[in-house]
């Protein structure tokens, strides 16, 4: 909650990566509250009030999942908002002639993108959404010590740049100070 918060103001894309990562933490604990507060949130070593305020965090997080029943799979609707939001300024950036450097990543990461598109289930979602994607399942890669080949790393570090640039000027919309 504490993090989430603090991402959210300061790195849109990290926020929506811990997001779903909550997610997946949830299904993991079978959407139960008290093996959730008993196993995981007390590694953090919660003082009684912020353990009352991450169960009741993560209390409305699964009942929000449940009745926008995403609880096999899928996002719940604040996190498709993020997602809505970052490509329609997406789209915004590459047709503006102002954003130069971004279309020039976006190019850069397109071919990684396709790929992407190509081999994964979903071709219907947004480019932004297929390189969240990427990024995760890399994310999930990584934390289980499973090998990332260098084809993917390349493609990561162009992904990862763009999503970067695109967080900054999400956050200079949000302060006001981005003129498309």
């Amino acid at each position: 909650m504490y993090i989430a918060k603090k991402l959210r103001e300061q790195n849109i894309c990290e926020y929506l990566i811990y997001m779903w990562q909550i997610e997946d933490i949830i299904r993991a604990y079978k959407f139960d509250i008290d093996a959730l507060k008993d196993n995981y949130l007390t590694k953090f070593n919660p003082t009684e009030q912020q353990m009352a305020e991450l169960v009741e965090w993560y209390g409305n997080i699964i009942e929000m999942m449940r009745s926008e029943q995403v609880m096999e799979s899928g996002h719940i609707q604040i996190n498709k908002n993020v997602i809505i939001n970052l490509t329609d300024l997406h789209d915004c950036l590459l047709k503006s002639d102002k954003f130069r450097f971004y279309s020039q990543a976006y190019y850069k990461a397109l071919p990684y993108i396709v790929e992407i598109r190509n081999k994964g289930d979903h071709k219907d979602i947004s480019e932004i959404e297929n390189c969240f994607d990427a990024l995760y399942g890399v994310m999930m890669l990584r934390l289980q010590k499973k090998p990332v080949n260098p084809d993917t790393e390349k493609a990561v570090k162009d992904i990862t740049t763009l999503l970067g640039m695109l967080s900054d000027y999400y956050t200079q919309q949000k302060k006001g100070e981005l003129e498309l």
